[in-house]
């Protein structure tokens, strides 16, 4: 009966409003959408867990991080302790906070989203990446992400190709082991994604910066602008004294149209339009150092995180009209709805069910108009969601000065 009590107090508990950045005022920096909890109100937050005996939360999430465990700390007010909890299974906690798409994962498991309440109404679920993000991030600006004492130096020399979320943290266990671990990345700089596609206003640097002080201070050094398989070999690095190589390179290539009039002027693919519009000129290749010119029209193609994350990117380059198309239905959008959400009060328009045909010029060589049709959803594809059917004498034209191409990755 206690218990039963216990759990309705706790299903009682509203979820706390998150606060962030007015869509006016957020179009005009890039600061982190998100402004967080604060102590206190992360404390009442945590209350909501309901510490279900088979934590289907827990489950959930890929690295089964002890979810019901960090909130128990959290609540009795140690977010260090919660911060400490979560990095025991989690190399990233404050990134994947920020990054999981927690509503497939823990928050789409937490039952205190679907639970009967006496009056009938619904809650949503805790809010565990925003809770995990919270916790980290007093950590780090309070006393910082604990450095453990380290064993004996094993004599180990382990080269990590990619200096993405992948070789951070196997560069991190790897030095914790003791043994000397020498990351390479043909970036200038460490972070992979994370720096090289993840705009600020969804991961601020200084998060990531601190992660890369934590890896020095563990050792972990990083040699940028070197591309492993073109300026240095695996067998250079095997022949130089590594005992063995990590490759983590991640699916750095974007997808292609391959449609008439991509090679035109204006017209990106999703990687160079992000790290171009995102990230200072040192921070970049010397060919990526050029000023990315954009016009008033931009035109996204894709219907992903990236392409959210170059919509809003063109917004805050000042775009005065910007456009994602898609050619499915929201509903089979792969990305986040958050991003979505966010995306729409910058004043982003969508249009559904439509596909690119071609890519119309000035004359001059410069990107002027997408042609697009209209789709229809057919029968399911391979994925399992329904396939995209051309709408006969549908064709239309978007104005378009620029473009960027978010259709996926491959290796």
């Amino acid at each position: 009966m206690a218990k039963d009590v216990e759990v309705q107090r706790r299903l009682s508990i509203s979820r706390v409003p998150i606060r962030k950045q007015d869509p006016d005022e957020r179009k005009r920096n890039w600061d982190e959408v998100f402004l967080g909890f604060d102590l206190e109100h992360a404390r009442v937050e945590a209350m909501r867990c309901l510490h279900c005996p088979t934590a289907p939360c827990q489950d959930a999430c890929p690295v089964h991080n002890d979810i019901p465990g960090a909130l128990t700390l959290l609540e009795a007010g140690d977010p260090h302790a919660a911060a400490q909890k979560f990095r025991e299974t989690s190399n990233l906690p404050e990134l994947c906070g920020r990054l999981c798409p927690q509503e497939r994962l823990c928050e789409g498991e937490c039952v205190v989203a679907f639970a009967i309440r006496p009056d009938s109404h619904q809650e949503p679920p805790v809010s565990i990446g925003k809770l995990e993000a919270f916790v980290t991030d007093y950590q780090r600006t309070t006393t910082g992400i604990p450095v453990p004492e380290l064993p004996p130096a094993s004599g180990f020399r382990v080269a990590v190709i990619g200096a993405g979320p992948a070789g951070m943290a196997v560069a991190e266990e790897l030095a914790k082991l003791g043994h000397a671990c020498t990351m390479y990345d043909a970036w200038p700089e460490p972070g992979g994604v994370l720096l090289y596609g993840i705009p600020s206003f969804k991961l601020g640097k200084e998060v990531l910066q601190a992660k890369v002080r934590y890896l020095e201070e563990l050792g972990v050094r990083f040699i940028g602008n070197t591309w492993v398989g073109k300026d240095v070999t695996i067998d250079d690095l095997l022949g130089s004294g590594f005992d063995a190589v990590f490759v983590g390179t991640g699916a750095g290539v974007g997808g292609s149209l391959a449609i008439p009039g991509e090679e035109q002027r204006g017209i990106y693919a999703a990687t160079e339009f992000l790290v171009r519009g995102n990230l200072r000129p040192e921070q970049l290749p010397e060919h990526m150092r050029g000023p990315l010119v954009i016009g008033k029209d931009v035109v996204v193609i894709g219907g992903g995180d990236t392409s959210m994350d170059c919509v809003r990117t063109a917004v805050r380059l000042g775009a005065e009209h910007v456009t994602c198309v898609y050619r499915r239905t929201e509903s089979e959008m792969p990305g986040r709805g958050e991003e979505r959400e966010h995306a729409r009060q910058e004043g982003v328009s969508f249009q559904f069910l439509t596909i690119p045909l071609r890519f119309i010029g000035d004359g001059e060589g410069n990107v002027a108009g997408v042609e697009c049709q209209r789709m229809t959803l057919g029968e399911p594809d391979e994925s399992g969601r329904r396939r995209p059917v051309p709408v006969p004498h549908s064709e239309f034209v978007i104005a378009a000065d620029t473009v960027a191409i978010a259709i996926g990755y491959n290796a």
